[in-house]
């Protein structure tokens, strides 16, 4: 049995997912270190994004439990999960189209400060920190696809997250925007964060994650690091093959 201190910052413990007599998720575990960068990989329909939803607190899952900082979470809701340090950002960005920046992110940044002028502050700071300084007052509907997703980071930063579920952070992105959103990512981990990311990009996860967990059918099929995921047979045959035509 591993001490406290060594255990895992999340666990996932043999989670069972049913929607109407069909298994989205088949007795997924997971462990996801205190630092570490951990990719979740599969072809659609896999159950990475319910298995976000699960983490996140959108669905109880029908069997297993959650586990965070060694509490047990599975009967939190969303905003508990939340105010406990589990942030998440979504596939299709969805801000507030009719507010700056700056405000999209003091929406976040609410419950932690009891000041305006400290909360602008705040929200200000985040917005440079993912490169978005100098778009302060730019409303949300006239941003590129890249600085929406740099946005949805800075608004779940904002919310001081322990852990991170990043789902396809560069989806839609045109690829010279690709290397700026990855070395964001490096520079929120370099400040202790710890993430769980969706990906389909394989230079993306080869970058970032220290692990990689190929699911399939809503199970675990092959875990190791990128490059022992990306070349494991079932893998390719299942996968790489299928993907191999956009450009990964």
């Amino acid at each position: 049995m591993a001490n406290v201190a060594s255990a895992p910052l999340l666990q996932v413990d043999a989670i069972t997912m049913i929607f109407g007599g069909i298994v989205a998720i088949d007795n997924l575990s997971l462990d996801v270190k205190q630092g570490q960068i951990l990719a979740l990989m599969g072809p659609n329909g896999a159950g990475k994004t319910t298995t976000f939803h699960v983490i996140a607190g959108v669905h109880k899952p029908t069997l297993g439990c959650i586990l965070f900082q060694g509490q047990d979470i599975t009967a939190l809701r969303p905003d508990a999960r939340c105010r406990a340090g589990v942030a998440r950002t979504f596939q299709i960005t969805q801000p507030f189209e009719q507010l700056s920046v700056a405000e999209n992110i003091m929406v976040g940044a609410r419950p932690y400060h009891s000041s305006m002028a400290e909360l602008r502050k705040a929200s200000e700071a985040y917005a440079h920190k993912v490169g978005l300084g100098d778009k302060l007052n730019t409303l949300a509907k006239g941003l590129s696809t890249g600085q929406r997703k740099r946005l949805e980071l800075a608004r779940a930063m904002a919310t001081r997250p322990k852990l991170l579920l990043m789902d396809e952070v560069t989806g839609g992105v045109d690829m010279k925007s690709i290397p700026g959103l990855i070395d964001l990512v490096k520079t929120l981990r370099a400040d202790g964060l710890t993430i769980v990311l969706i990906e389909h990009n394989m230079r993306v996860i080869n970058e970032l994650a220290d692990e990689a967990v190929f699911m399939n059918r809503g199970a675990r099929m092959v875990s190791g690091t990128p490059h022992e995921v990306a070349t494991n047979p079932a893998v390719v045959e299942l996968y790489l093959g299928e993907s191999a035509d956009h450009g990964h």
